[in-house]
């Protein structure tokens, strides 16, 4: 992912807000299935981990963008976005 393509992406997850929120169970098998799933919906997700988490949000990220085959947008402070294009019918257009 380009610079230009992961600006355009904070841009459009300026206005969202947190469909998920990573708690002191961390990341769980049923959690990676929904936000998969909400990828295949929605491309573009925002995540919040709660302060009860003691896990790292970059490391989080990471870790649920590996299990879900999707690419960090961004990382501040406890929130983080996630991007993967549809399968069907992609809605986001990533500029080249």
């Amino acid at each position: 992912m380009t610079s230009k393509q992961r600006a355009y992406l904070k841009g459009l997850s300026n206005n969202l807000t947190a469909i998920f929120q990573v708690g002191k169970a961390s990341i769980t098998p049923e959690m990676v299935i929904s936000v998969d799933e909400a990828l295949e919906k929605r491309e573009l997700i925002k995540l919040s981990v709660l302060k009860n988490c003691f896990d790292d949000p970059k490391e989080i990220a990471e870790t649920l963008a590996q299990r879900t085959r999707s690419k960090v947008v961004q990382v501040i402070g406890k929130k983080f976005i996630l991007y993967r294009p549809a399968k069907k019918d992609p809605k986001i257009k990533l500029p080249k």
